[in-house]
């Protein structure tokens, strides 16, 4: 995520925090192409004739191409991209945790996830140990 990578940056300093920023907009840019290579990769036909198992494109990727088009050549004013972040913002992202919650059922949770959420429970509290003593010893 943008935010964790400008978390991570910025107490180097603001070049550090723009490189960073650009070298991950740069990724997330490079997969758009990607996505069209695999999406061409799975629509192949097997050597029987059938049609294989479609992938799904990551619509999020032209919103992010179009917004990268806008910030490039759109001179929009601070005030307005300030107030859209604010205010927008939290709300796209509320809707976009709320759309993924629907399609978790706890059903699934119990039979196909009851490993990985014990070991990253496991992890969690070896962590949480293992920073305490770190912290508070040394």
């Amino acid at each position: 995520e943008i935010a964790h990578v400008a978390a991570a940056a910025s107490p180097v300093g603001s070049d550090a925090l723009v490189i960073a920023l650009l070298a991950k907009l740069g990724r997330v840019f490079l997969l758009i192409p990607l996505s069209f290579i695999l999406s061409f990769i799975m629509r192949r036909k097997n050597k029987d004739g059938t049609a294989k198992k479609s992938a799904p494109f990551p619509w999020f990727l032209i919103g992010f191409l179009i917004a990268s088009i806008i910030g490039t050549y759109c001179n929009i004013p601070k005030s307005i991209i300030t107030a859209f972040s604010n205010v927008i913002g939290p709300f796209l992202l509320a809707s976009g945790m709320v759309g993924l919650g629907l399609n978790v059922h706890l059903s699934h949770l119990r039979t196909r996830a009851l490993r990985p959420l014990l070991s990253m429970f496991i992890a969690s509290i070896a962590l949480s140990i293992f920073s305490y003593f770190t912290i508070f010893l040394f």
